[in-house]
């Protein structure tokens, strides 16, 4: 079993949600105090001073990095919340589709930035743990003309499987038929791409015979 320990967690206050970073276990990171003291000599000739420098800037770097860091995440989440608050208050059913470019051009960022800090980074919110890629999906057109999550498309599709019956399982054809009955007008193709990705089989690997 593998387990997910969160890096931020999104709570739900009275009328917002906070951010909070899951920095338990994290190490504190800053610059020894005798190795600044050694900076501080007046004699800027000394070669273990001038070595030290050079460590010096490498090491404000690297801490003016992570941070930078941080703060882009804090960017991303805090969009990812202005896009997807329906969905941290009631649930799949309204996750909305959303690009990497939406939430760059809203934090102005490049889109590769955004791409790079939700790789294997994952929230907890009300909803349960995700990974942030999970955020970011394409749409698909319904009856009505509006977008409709393709993960919540997949969703569906996994339902009406979960129902069907076991002796007369249902085909790719079928539950696009059973879809339009519920607005969602998606191809044939499409839904064999989905239900593969579910990890669901054909319809004739799903039927059971009982005798």
């Amino acid at each position: 079993v593998e387990y997910i320990i969160p890096d931020i967690t999104i709570i739900k206050t009275s009328n917002d949600y906070q951010i909070i970073f899951n920095d338990d276990g994290m190490p504190t990171l800053k610059i020894n105090q005798f190795y600044r003291d050694i900076l501080r000599r007046k004699n800027k000739s000394d070669p273990t001073r001038e070595y030290l420098e050079d460590k010096f800037r490498s090491a404000l770097w690297l801490l003016k990095g992570i941070e930078q860091r941080r703060q882009t995440i804090y960017k991303v989440v805090t969009s990812i919340i202005k896009f997807q608050r329906e969905f941290l208050d009631k649930g799949l059913s309204y996750l909305k589709p959303l690009v990497l470019r939406t939430v760059a051009d809203d934090i102005e960022m490049h889109e590769s930035t955004v791409s790079r800090v939700t790789t294997n980074k994952y929230v907890h919110t009300p909803q349960g743990i995700y990974e942030l890629k999970f955020f970011f999906h394409s749409g698909i057109n319904s009856v009505e003309g509006d977008m409709m999550s393709s993960v919540m498309v997949k969703d569906m599709i996994k339902k009406i499987v979960s129902e069907e019956d076991s002796t007369k399982p249902i085909s790719d054809r079928q539950i696009g038929e059973m879809l339009r009955e519920k607005d969602v007008s998606i191809a044939r193709r499409t839904i064999t791409k989905y239900r593969k990705e579910l990890k669901i089989p054909p319809a004739n690997r799903r039927k059971k015979i009982f005798m």
